[in-house]
């Protein structure tokens, strides 16, 4: 029992020893690697799988959405014109 306090204790000073399992291997990381284009705001969005069968390349789901968005623009500009 003493023994397990004193390791509860030994975590909390925040001592220098490596703690790090020998099975974790971050010698190769790249420290923020994705920072740059998480901090840019790219927004991941989840399709559900039955869309995502539609298409093969995140560039196929951009290239419809971008349609569709021109085609909601240009609705909505015809409105305005008629209204």
């Amino acid at each position: 029992m003493e023994e397990m306090k004193a390791k509860q204790n030994k975590r909390r000073t925040g001592s220098d020893e490596d703690t790090m399992r020998p099975e974790y291997d971050f010698s190769k990381a790249v420290r923020g690697k994705h920072a740059a284009r998480y901090a840019a705001g790219t927004n991941v969005v989840v399709l559900e799988p039955d869309v995502a069968a539609e298409f093969r390349t995140a560039k196929e789901v951009n290239d419809a959405l971008r349609a569709v968005a021109g085609i909601l623009r240009r609705r909505r500009n015809a409105s305005r014109k008629a209204g």
